[in-house]
């Protein structure tokens, strides 16, 4: 009986040895995900710096990548986003600017259309749901969800930067 309890005691022992080290060894390879998973509503495990150098920015756009950032003390929070910007004759200047007002339902009257989410930052223009594979009037046009994460995240008064 006692060789039957000693092997019993030997195999719990083992299994336990076994499990523990799982636990306790270190992973030898690179993280699966390094930034954070790729996946919509995950956020990032190591926030990624936003690319506009105003830390106080709370929304960033490089006109270069037609790309936009959501940012909250200098880490990125959405994006990046898919936009575009004005157009020959009408361009998006990089420049520092604040959040004037927002318009939930905007017609434009100097180019008579619709400006669902604007945000207007620069004067008269602003960030709005619009075809972000053609250039615009100097607003800024971004896909549905860009333009509606960027009109409930920002307020009056936030900063924003557009860079090159």
């Amino acid at each position: 009986m006692s060789k039957r309890i000693f092997g019993w005691a030997a195999r719990i022992t083992a299994a336990v040895a076994v499990m523990g080290l799982g636990v306790v060894t270190p992973a030898l390879a690179e993280p699966l995900f390094p930034s954070g998973p790729d996946i919509p509503g995950v956020p990032a495990i190591v926030p990624t710096p936003s690319p506009c150098p105003v830390v106080e920015a709370r929304a960033c756009m490089r006109l270069s990548t037609n790309e936009a950032w959501l940012v909250d003390n200098g880490r990125v929070i959405f994006g990046p986003t898919p936009i575009s910007h004005g157009m020959a004759g009408y361009e998006t200047p990089p420049a520092v600017t604040r959040i004037s007002f927002k318009r939930e339902f905007h017609w434009s009257t100097m180019h008579n259309a619709p400006m669902r989410w604007a945000t207007f930052f620069n004067g008269d223009m602003a960030f709005h749901v619009g075809p972000v594979d053609s250039k615009s009037h100097g607003c800024v046009r971004m896909t549905e969800d860009g333009a509606h994460r960027f009109f409930d995240y920002l307020k009056p008064g936030d900063i924003t930067q557009v860079i090159e």
